[in-house]
């Protein structure tokens, strides 16, 4: 019985798998065009009929596209070069403000039945595609000192409430500290439990004088309100790029309070930095008409809006806004906002018990300056805080209102702040880099190159060494590289400068499992085996050997992707995509050539 034979069924199923992967591979050998994405500024997916429109301004300014399609609600426009994208993205800055937002980039140049399959190339990284690089640094001071903040609030509110006002009060935070003062040491111990109730883990120090109480956060806390900050300016960060219709952004952590910015593709970088390191936001308070609330203070007006003095409590923030919309009503620009569901109960309790009075809409922006003191640079925040809209409270509303007070572009821009939601605390940009396409393409000819030479040196090897099963092995090992290029493009996982050091690593480590079979079956051959039973020992005795090798290397580039960051991620993912696609190419794959041209048919020697 010949036991070198596959049965049809998996013969077949080995074709299949090799067809898919040619397919979803096929996408790469496309390339990139100079491209401009358009995304609506309120997160809402573009229509046919309005593509027409954008191809008829184009058009009639004689800046004829290549190609226009949909893509996730955005539009992309394809040039055949870069004079033309660069005209059209300043036509369309100017003709679509307000409406639409322009970003300059490189989309993929793939014939319209390839793109109905929705298939796409794999996504290349920063160092082979171009693009910007932005670090940010998260101010982390000002994210303690918010949250010290809203301590003291609900340490207010509290007191407040227990009608113990009179006798307890918390002074503003400073270095860190709410200081709480009691009129007397009786009321020392209410204190404690009221700071206690609000959260447990706060540090309660008592004062020399007997009557007073020092709280400041443990350094748990501290380390937790960062870690939050960090995380949610990421998320915040994300949604932003997105919403301006950057595809592919990479946003990650880097050490204590940075975050590291990549936007492949992306050519025009102005725009984005706006957008990046905006802090803009929104805060919703009484109008202390008597001036004599605990804490009022003064805010400016803008642009003639009269001054007013606003109460402690803030009705809501930035952070409770889940929607906004830029819009007009009755002839100005407005914002229109949603609350979450916490926001709108505070808004609804605030209007039922404030109907007729005034209700005041602070604009805040917190940005980075420098000065130069004493022949140093300085660095030091600024914070702006001013009442944008002034209005009487007409009736009971909740989670749905409007707010005025800006002028269009700033409408539309804090419409995009707020919708992709407020940073935990500012960021500032402290380094910054562009790469241009062409040296991203060289670098892509030079790695790529690298790839070429060791698989043709395998091949040559291969060749000589093992004659025909080489030939085969060389086959498999070029369906292995096909593999690898279809899983990253169907996972759309960033290729990077590493990733295909990785696939060249891999190149080598694949050809390792044919190296094992062929020396196994010479052996098989060299004890006395026939042919046929020689090729079947050997595939059957190396797979041991095969299996523990692989099995190791892939342990220790699944360790490399869990604790490794960047780079060391893009070699992990490809050596590990290798290590898998091998594994089939080498044993499954090279088996059934093997056993389609040798297997059937009685043989004398085996070319090996």
């Amino acid at each position: 019985m010949n036991r070198n034979h596959y049965p049809a069924w998996l013969n077949i199923l080995v074709l299949v798998i090799f067809l898919s992967g040619a397919l979803f591979a096929l996408p790469n050998i496309y390339g990139t065009a100079p491209a401009i994405q358009l995304a609506d500024p309120n997160g809402d997916a573009f229509t046919e009929s309005q593509i027409e429109g954008f191809v008829s301004t184009l058009t009639s300014a004689e800046l004829v596209p290549e190609n226009v399609f949909l893509q996730d609600g955005r539009v992309v426009v394809i040039f055949d070069d870069v004079e033309k994208q660069k005209a059209a993205n300043d036509m369309l800055r100017d003709v679509l403000e307000g409406r639409a937002s322009v970003a300059m980039t490189l989309a993929p140049n793939l014939p319209d039945w390839l793109r109905n399959l929705g298939l796409s190339p794999m996504s290349l990284g920063l160092d082979l595609r171009g693009g910007v690089y932005v670090l940010l640094e998260v101010d982390m001071d000002t994210a303690i000192g918010s949250r010290l903040q809203s301590y003291h609030q609900a340490i207010m509110e509290e007191i407040s409430e227990r009608g113990v006002g009179r006798s307890i009060r918390a002074i503003e935070p400073e270095n860190g500290v709410i200081q709480v003062q009691m009129r007397s040491a009786d009321d020392l111990e209410q204190a404690r439990n009221i700071v206690r109730a609000i959260d447990n883990e706060l540090l309660l120090i008592d004062g020399t004088d007997g009557q007073s109480l020092r709280v400041r956060m443990s350094d748990t806390q501290i380390r937790a309100r960062q870690d939050f900050a960090i995380e949610q300016n990421m998320t915040t960060l994300r949604n932003r790029v997105n919403a301006l219709g950057v595809a592919e952004p990479l946003v990650q952590r880097q050490g204590i309070d940075r975050i590291v910015v990549q936007l492949p593709g992306v050519q025009d970088p102005n725009e984005l930095n706006k957008i990046l390191t905006a802090t803009a936001t929104l805060e919703y308070r009484m109008v202390d008409v008597d001036g004599t609330s605990p804490g009022s203070r003064r805010f400016p007006g803008r642009d003639g809006i009269q001054s007013r003095i606003l109460k402690r409590e803030v009705i809501v923030s930035g952070s409770e806004i889940i929607d906004a919309e830029a819009g007009f009503s009755q002839g100005q620009p407005a914002v229109f906002i949603t609350l979450d569901a916490a926001g709108g109960e505070r808004m609804l309790r605030n209007t039922q018990e404030n109907v007729g009075k005034l209700m005041s809409t602070v604009f805040i922006e917190t940005r980075r300056v420098s000065e130069v003191i004493d022949g140093q640079v300085i660095d030091r925040t600024v914070r702006t805080e001013e009442i944008i809209n002034t209005a009487t409270i007409q009736g009971i509303f909740k989670d749905r209102f409007q707010t005025t007070g800006l002028n269009t572009t700033e409408a539309n821009q804090l419409a995009l702040l707020l919708r992709a939601g407020a940073l935990a605390a500012p960021v500032y940009k402290i380094a910054e880099s562009t790469i241009g396409p062409s040296l991203g393409q060289d670098n892509i000819d030079r790695g790529f190159m690298a790839v070429q030479i060791g698989f043709l040196a395998v091949i040559v090897f291969m060749a000589f060494y093992y004659r025909w099963f080489g030939v085969i092995a060389s086959l498999a090992l070029f369906t292995n590289l096909i593999f690898i290029v279809a899983l990253l493009s169907l996972l759309q996982a960033s290729l990077t400068l590493p990733g295909i050091a990785g696939i060249v690593l891999t190149v080598g480590m694949a050809v390792d499992a044919n190296v094992l079979i062929f020396e196994r079956i010479r052996e098989e051959i060299a004890s006395g085996a026939t042919p046929q039973n020689a090729i079947y020992s050997g595939y059957d005795k190396a797979f041991s050997s095969i299996m523990d090798a692989n099995v190791t290397t892939l342990i220790a580039a699944l360790v490399l992707f869990v604790f490794g960051t960047g780079p060391i991620k893009g070699f992990a993912i490809t050596l590990t995509l290798g290590i898998m696609t091998s594994m089939f190419t080498a044993i499954i794959g090279t088996r059934s050539i093997v056993n389609l041209v040798f297997g059937d048919r009685k043989i004398d020697s085996v070319p090996v």
